[in-house]
């Protein structure tokens, strides 16, 4: 029972924290800066995300573009768009191999493949994880590296935007699910959910003796 009660926590975790991912991946706002034009006293707040950019206007007006160029892009949104969308495809996956070898399915009738199955989903959760947290900690270093720097004009700098946060929730999610489903795996809590079984000697018609199993 133990086995299963950490398989359902872990997953719902897992789960959490795919979806999270895959809502960071999609906004907009991994760059947020706030501005007033000199000439022009109209306030606009600029979003810059892995896919597109957006303006928004005082008045609540917004506008967006996508980015037209992969190649023109930096480094760094290259990477991120790359690991994040990784990410996702293997929060899929680990989905589905986990609910594979998960307690309340019959997909696997062995228990020992399934308490496997369930621990290699947990490492794919954790792999997962570690993909999402490489491009946004790198993307907030380079943030705060220009926001710091002299040399780059106000109107360029950029602050840390919603979707870092919320990616950081999710990679933290995805790790602790992912430890747990792999936790789950461990003889300690699988000896507890196992049936045991004890031989016990039966006499046949013919007289020769036989062993058989029964419960405990």
């Amino acid at each position: 029972m133990l086995a299963a009660c950490l398989e359902f926590m872990g997953l719902a975790l897992c789960l959490t924290g795919s979806l999270l991912a895959m809502v960071a991946c999609g906004l907009p706002m991994w760059k947020v800066t706030a501005f007033i034009d000199s000439n022009i006293v109209v306030a606009q707040t600029i979003w810059d995300g892995l896919w597109m950019s957006c303006v928004v206007q005082s008045t609540g007006q917004m506008q967006c573009k996508v980015h037209d160029s992969v190649l023109a892009l930096t480094q760094d949104l290259q990477t991120a768009r790359a690991l994040t969308v990784i990410s996702a495809v293997l929060g899929v996956v680990a989905l589905t191999v986990t609910v594979a070898g998960a307690q309340c399915t019959n997909c696997i009738k062995d228990e020992t493949v399934k308490a496997k199955v369930v621990n290699a989903g947990g490492i794919i959760y954790i792999v997962s994880g570690l993909f999402v947290l490489v491009p946004l900690c790198w993307m907030a270093n380079n943030i705060i590296v220009d926001f710091h720097n002299p040399q780059v004009p106000p109107s360029k700098k950029r602050e840390i935007g919603a979707a870092i946060y919320i990616g950081w929730a999710a990679t933290a999610l995805l790790l602790l699910g992912g430890t747990l489903l792999c936790c789950s795996f461990s003889q300690g809590v699988r000896g507890a959910y196992y049936p045991k079984y004890a031989p016990t000697k039966t006499i046949t018609s013919n007289g020769d003796l036989s062993l058989k199993k029964h419960y405990v």
